[in-house]
């Protein structure tokens, strides 16, 4: 069976030599040198400051409500993977959704701003598939009203909005490493923080809000990313530049052959394109069933990334129904794209359609 995703594996010797170090040295987690290693070399190839590696991209989201002391209400999309309103929810804070836009999936400006209120701290938005969500206008929303903006930058790796990294945005942005991703530590993730003396609070958070041996100076959690970790990603960055290339030419081939049936993303023009994903949407429900079925019955699997909308999950307050989020996530998929399947799922999808259209 082909999956969306594939774990991108590096040179077994190249890893096993960064494994030695670790064994010479006995140094496996708490801020070790690859750590310390890994977060130097990814601040110069993003192009940011004050990036700090972490547990995972869940604990890189709660790491920055904790670090920017959230309260109350945070606005944020319901179309994203869960552990967006989960991290929200696990740290007290109300989850309040807004609506996305119907074509790039990002959470719509010109509805933001209905859901403020006077217990609104922040907006969680998220770089849905890598594509840059509206910046300027967002961050012109936070000024207004004085709230933070935290931006789940999962699948946004190496993105540029305005020619400076997609992550230099907002107060924080929270990228994760996880093994689907095309970098990827295994687990792990990062925080990139605007404001030099938040980074160094949340150094602390990371450890337990231990600021040195035998002193604890705020609350924390054990946020660390540890040295096996950090050992794949210094491998998997050495040729993270390949393997963006070859999702890009898998991304067009797909782009090109799929234009003229399904309903295809589109990216904000002031932005680069990180490929981390494919996605199709189907005129409908019973379609984007149907074309999953042929995929599957050829052992091909995608995924309707990301059902259901959150705002149907029970441990949020329903205020509203988010129309547009419950409409995509229903006829939404994400297909494979990373093992050379391309040309057999795109002959798939198209002659599925033909048939189903007549």
């Amino acid at each position: 069976m082909v999956f969306v995703s594939k774990i991108y594996l590096p040179d077994k010797e190249k890893y096993k030599s960064y494994i030695d170090k670790i064994y010479e040295s006995g140094w496996v987690t708490n801020n070790g040198p690859l750590v310390q290693e890994l977060e130097k070399r990814l601040e110069e190839h993003l192009g940011v400051k004050n990036l700090l590696c972490v547990a995972n991209g869940t604990i890189a989201l709660q790491i920055a409500y904790m670090l920017l002391e959230l309260e109350g209400e945070v606005i944020t999309t319901p179309f994203t993977f869960v552990s967006t309103t989960g991290s929200i929810a696990a740290e007290k804070l109300t989850p309040v959704f807004s609506d996305i836009d119907a074509k790039s999936y990002n959470l719509d400006p010109a509805k933001i701003e209905s859901a403020v209120t006077g217990k609104t701290s922040a907006i969680v938005p998220c770089h849905v598939f890598g594509n840059a969500c509206e910046i300027d206008e967002i961050d012109e929303i936070a000024r207004k009203h004085n709230l933070k903006v935290i931006y789940d930058a999962s699948h946004a790796f190496g993105v540029t909005y305005k020619g400076k990294s997609i992550l230099s945005y907002g107060d924080v942005s929270a990228i994760s490493f996880h093994g689907t991703k095309f970098f990827h530590t295994v687990e792990g993730a990062a925080l990139v923080i605007k404001d030099d003396a938040l980074y160094e609070k949340a150094k602390v958070i990371r450890n337990y809000g231990s600021d040195a041996p035998d002193s604890v100076s705020m609350v924390g959690i054990n946020g660390k990313m540890n040295e096996l970790e950090a050992a794949m990603g210094l491998c998997v960055l050495d040729e993270v530049d390949t393997i963006l290339a070859q999702r890009r030419k898998s991304h067009e081939y797909y782009a090109e052959q799929l234009k003229d049936y399904i309903q295809m993303q589109s990216f904000n023009k002031d932005a680069s394109q990180s490929y981390s994903y494919f996605s199709i949407v189907l005129r409908s429900e019973e379609e984007m069933a149907a074309v999953r079925a042929a995929l599957i019955a050829q052992d091909i699997s995608p995924r309707q990334y990301f059902k259901p909308s959150l705002d149907t999950v029970p441990y949020v307050e329903e205020r509203q129904v988010m129309e547009v989020a419950r409409d995509i996530a229903s006829r939404i998929l994400v297909i494979p794209i990373h093992s050379d399947v391309e040309p057999t799922v795109a002959k798939i999808v198209i002659e599925t359609l033909q048939k189903m259209r007549g």
